[in-house]
């Protein structure tokens, strides 16, 4: 049977953002869920229907693969339906419905995260601004954060020099405390150790335990080519530092894109305006085009052009990032009327106006019909 479409699932559009999805999941997982339904396996199979969708949906990289290439595309990333470590912010859905933390070991036959997932670095964002031809070519540049390092007292241990860690007490060095709720086997962190499973008998002074102090930092990032307003840069391992020297988390630089003086840019293609005179139009002029990351185009405008007409330098666009093809140059043509003509030049154009036979005194609607341009 095949599986049906994940954005039906949640009954979200192919655009939606994070949190609308996030909301449709909360909303199908509740009216579904076991506990409120209980023996109705059709309630269940939506559940977990529900909870799979959110599982792809709900992450970012998964989501494109999907988008892509729908639920073929999810093969190659070991994808095999629901996996509960994608729920980083799940007591946020369901939680504080409930009341606890879920373990879905027992429905899904999957693994709850491990102590060492649920005490990584905290993951950051921030947004970088780049110009237009940045944007195009790429770049590297330097940006400035505070965030979350190791302790450089205890080194990140959260320790005093000679202390030892021992087994929390409160829940055995599980760092959960499991109950039995209904359908599930839910478990609520342990709140002594804060689901470490072990607790610091003389914490450092200086950190108070945590193993981490805010410092400033500088990275260099490199933005490929072709990216667009937006688009989300993924630093692996420069979020903040773990508590007591767990793994750091992930920072994630959003782009935006500052408007560009000539070039406004639609997918992979630019488009510009330029202007020539009305004589340069009715008689034909060549126009040397800039191009957005250096040199010129010569554009030639055959005469008769008209105001408003298009032309297309092709492949003066931006590359794709993915298909690596580069979109075309759309050039919008202005005609420009001089509004400062001297004597000698305005009986220059009534005598123009004469020999083609074009009035100067009132036009009738019929003249206007006749005197309308051909469509190109």
């Amino acid at each position: 049977m095949d599986k049906r479409d994940y954005y039906e699932i949640l009954g979200v559009s192919r655009s939606a953002g994070g949190d609308e999805i996030k909301k449709a999941y909360r909303q199908a997982a509740l009216k579904n869920h076991p506990d409120r339904n209980p023996g109705d396996k059709a309630a269940e199979d939506l559940f977990k229907e529900a909870a799979e969708a959110y599982s792809v949906l709900g992450d970012v990289q998964k989501r494109s693969l999907y988008d892509q290439y729908g639920h073929g595309g999810l093969r190659g990333e070991s994808f095999q339906g629901f996996n509960s470590t994608i729920f980083e912010d799940f007591e946020d859905i369901l939680g504080n419905f409930f009341g606890f933390n879920f373990g879905f070991g027992d429905i899904f036959n999957g693994s709850r995260r491990s102590r060492a997932q649920e005490l990584r670095g905290r993951d950051l964002a921030l947004e970088m601004e780049i110009t237009l031809e940045e944007a195009a070519g790429g770049v590297e540049k330097d940006i400035a954060l505070t965030r979350a390092e190791a302790c450089l007292e205890c080194r990140g241990t959260g320790m005093k020099a000679g202390a030892k860690r021992a087994s929390c007490p409160a829940c055995g060095g599980r760092g959960q405390v499991r109950h039995q709720q209904g359908f599930f086997t839910v478990a609520r962190t342990c709140t002594q150790c804060g689901g470490a499973g072990e607790i610091i008998t003389a914490p450092c002074g200086e950190c108070r335990g945590s193993g981490t102090a805010k410092q400033k930092k500088s990275l260099r990032v490199r933005v490929p080519a072709g990216v667009s307003e937006g688009s989300r840069l993924r630093l692996t391992g420069e979020g903040e530092a773990g508590e007591r020297g767990h793994a750091r988390g992930d920072l994630f630089v959003v782009l935006r894109v500052r408007k560009h003086d000539f070039f406004e840019r639609e997918d992979d293609h630019l488009t510009c305006e330029i202007s020539v005179s009305f004589i340069q139009a009715a008689l034909g002029v060549t126009v040397e085009i800039p191009l957005l990351l250096g040199g010129a185009e010569k554009l030639k405008i055959p005469a008769g052009t008209q105001s408003g007409e298009i032309f297309r330098i092709k492949g003066a666009g931006i590359r794709d990032t993915d298909s690596r093809r580069t979109g075309d140059l759309y050039v919008r043509v202005v005609i420009r009327t001089p509004d400062d003509l001297t004597k000698e030049q305005k009986i220059l154009f009534k005598q123009l106006a004469e020999l083609r036979g074009e009035s100067l005194e009132t036009l009738d609607a019929q003249s206007i019909r006749r005197s309308r341009p051909a469509r190109r």
